[in-house]
């Protein structure tokens, strides 16, 4: 089968607001979509393992055969930060929410 993965995590940058974006008031959230919105993105790497291929982003177009595996993932556990995330896709379902920071 393999012999190896990579997994690679591309912490705030975010690819579209997900389904409790309200509960966290982040409406409207696409961090890489707004990048891509307001200046001349180019991204030939991630564009060829298929990023483009995950959701429509300016001038990061969708591969036929990409060379990777990828996905947009949404987490299950309750909390919103990168901590939560990172545990989460090592296997850890976190119940309580970390405390963050938002009022800076």
């Amino acid at each position: 089968m393999y012999q190896r993965i990579f997994l690679i995590v591309l912490d705030s940058l975010g690819i579209g607001e997900a389904p409790d974006a309200k509960d966290y008031n982040d409406l409207g959230s696409n961090t890489i979509g707004h990048i891509a919105e307001s200046m001349d993105l180019n991204l030939p790497n991630l564009k060829s393992l298929g990023y483009g291929n995950i959701a429509p982003i300016k001038n990061v177009e969708a591969v036929e055969n990409p060379k990777a595996f990828f996905t947009k993932i949404q987490e299950a556990s309750l909390g919103k930060d990168a901590m939560t995330g990172h545990w989460e896709m090592m296997g850890m379902y976190i119940t309580k929410p970390f405390k963050t920071f938002t009022d800076t």
